[in-house]
């Protein structure tokens, strides 16, 4: 079969909507239609070159859409159903599944920056030539192909423009203080950057009935959207005084929990400064792979606990669907975080509204 998608030929250059060439279903194959395609970060960092990946290659790993048929060993989901691709397939039989660890599970991992699917391979193909996956989803196309663990079933009463935001951003700032920090009922939550995935890291710690939800940014607009979400109070990341804030927000000690969503050498020092002797830290946000970072290392001092994650603890079929059902309930906010609806031909534009800060999410109807 043939369809459009936004194709990056590339790096520095604008993507081009091209007709590519989709192969047969393997076995475990499923093709969707998609409907809705959010625009992330992460795809950014492949266009400017700061993330390696192969070229050509279709990004896009937040989409939602319509299973329009499945390989013959098909059977997590049906013609018909209504998904969330997850760019986390697993094998379930790997060490790392074998663990309770999917996130790391390894044919994934090891095909997965080889711009593969989980068996290794492409089904994609322009003018002969292999066409590239992107994080074993490629949204920014009328079809993906993706292993059935990537198709997680949704409630259909969701629109898909707001279920496709559930699979990257959504999860994992939920994630986070939900399945991650597991934050406690009545705790301090300072939440760093707040962009998509730090808005629903505030949303995540109100939803698990946090007292104080602190959010920190240096955009103002940013911080009137963290009240929405769930902020008790808003600080301004560039106050000398930050530190001095936050302790006077909570007993003198410091966040129960800090959520780190900004991504750069500055939030990063100041995740350690903000918690509390004892206190869970949860990094989210993420700089260039190369970068070298430092700490002050007393800043560090006193039984604090680090991890760091890249889909804020999710697992896929148990959690896309619990979010969906929030979002129906009126628990959940996703209209909210939808800045503008393009059209794939208005990719390009979508992306330049990312780089100069204009959007929390874009996303591409089709």
């Amino acid at each position: 079969m043939r369809f459009n998608a936004a194709v990056l030929e590339q790096i520095g250059a604008p993507l081009v909507v091209r007709e590519v060439t989709a192969e047969a279903l393997k076995p475990y194959d499923v093709l969707v239609r998609n409907q809705a395609s959010g625009l992330c970060h992460t795809d950014l960092e492949i266009i400017q070159g700061q993330l390696a990946w192969p070229i050509p290659v279709i990004l896009g790993h937040e989409g939602a859409g319509i299973v329009e048929a499945v390989g013959r060993d098909v059977s997590l989901v049906k013609p018909g159903d209504h998904v969330v691709c997850s760019w986390s397939p697993t094998c379930g039989h790997c060490f790392y599944c074998d663990r309770g660890q999917p996130i790391l599970c390894e044919p994934h991992n090891k095909h997965n920056g080889q711009g593969a699917l989980l068996d290794g391979g492409s089904r994609l193909s322009i003018d002969g030539q292999r066409l590239h996956h992107f994080s074993a989803v490629s949204s920014h196309a009328q079809y993906s192909i993706v292993h059935e663990t990537s198709a997680i079933p949704v409630p259909k009463e969701i629109p898909f423009d707001r279920a496709c935001l559930i699979g990257c951003g959504v999860m994992t700032g939920v994630g986070g203080a939900s399945r991650m920090a597991h934050v406690q009922a009545g705790a301090s939550v300072a939440v760093i950057g707040c962009g998509a995935v730090g808005l629903n890291a505030v949303q995540g710690a109100a939803l698990e009935r946090a007292d104080r939800v602190i959010a920190i940014d240096v955009d103002a607009g940013r911080l009137a959207m963290a009240r929405s979400f769930g902020a008790t109070h808003t600080l301004d990341g560039r106050a000398k005084d930050l530190i001095d804030q936050v302790k006077a927000l909570t007993a003198g000690r410091g966040a129960d929990y800090v959520l780190e969503c900004a991504g750069n050498e500055q939030s990063l020092q100041t995740m350690f400064e903000i918690a509390r002797p004892g206190a869970e830290i949860v990094m989210l946000g993420k700089t260039q792979v190369n970068q070298m970072v430092s700490f002050r290392f007393g800043s560090m001092m006193g039984e604090k606990r680090l991890i760091r994650s890249s889909y804020g603890g999710g697992r896929p079929r148990r959690d896309f669907p619990w979010l969906a059902r929030l979002y129906l309930e009126g628990k959940l906010k996703l209209d909210e975080l939808i800045t503008r609806r393009i059209s794939l031909g208005e990719i390009n534009d979508g992306f330049a509204a990312m780089t100069r800060g204009e959007a929390v999410r874009t996303v591409i109807v089709f």
